[in-house]
């Protein structure tokens, strides 16, 4: 979707829209973290996809992946 299109579609200033994308666009260190807990949540219920086909879909976790997990 172009931003313009994202803006109609919530009903939001397209400032707004462009803002977030810039923000995003930054790498700001709370993005990575956020994905990384994901990640972590993901991989600890088994839902997260193999990283290759041959691989299976659950895989055990590594002692900081479940750390991770548990922190969040």
């Amino acid at each position: 979707m172009t931003p313009e299109e994202v803006a109609a579609d919530y009903q939001l200033p397209l400032e707004a829209v462009q803002e977030a994308i810039a923000y995003c666009e930054s790498r700001p260190p709370e993005i990575a973290e956020d994905f990384e807990q994901d990640e972590a949540r993901a991989a600890s219920k088994g839902t997260n996809p193999p990283i290759h086909k041959d691989e299976p879909a659950t895989r055990l976790l590594t002692t900081e992946d479940q750390a991770r997990a548990d922190r969040s």
